[in-house]
């Protein structure tokens, strides 16, 4: 069973995803687009965390992993994700960069 991650009220942190999938040239592309909660529709200096982007499914940072396990792009944001993922080894902090305080992160996996 999937560790919970407890927020400031004692509820499980739940994060935004939205899985898509785009064909590019000959291969399909899974794109996963993931955010905090807490960011969603937030407008910064910089950049727009946008509903038509990031909102999909409200989950489980848990079960947000296992979508972001079979991307092939990924577009990550916010302090809550971007530290589990750190934590279970999926990126590192030294790829992760930050935005009017928000970090962000993403992945893409090439095949040769």
């Amino acid at each position: 069973m999937p560790s919970k991650i407890p927020c400031s009220k004692g509820e499980v942190m739940k994060v935004w995803v939205k899985v898509q999938k785009v064909m590019q040239e000959d291969r399909e592309e899974i794109v996963v687009a993931v955010c905090d909660k807490n960011l969603l529709g937030k407008e910064f200096d910089f950049f727009k965390i946008s509903e038509h982007f990031f909102k999909g499914e409200l989950m489980e940072i848990e079960d947000a992993i296992k979508e972001l396990e079979k991307a092939t792009i990924a577009n990550i944001v916010g302090g809550e994700i971007i530290s589990k993922l750190i934590e279970k080894g999926i990126i590192e902090k030294e790829n992760v960069k930050e935005t009017n305080g928000i970090p962000h992160a993403q992945i893409y996996v090439l095949n040769g």
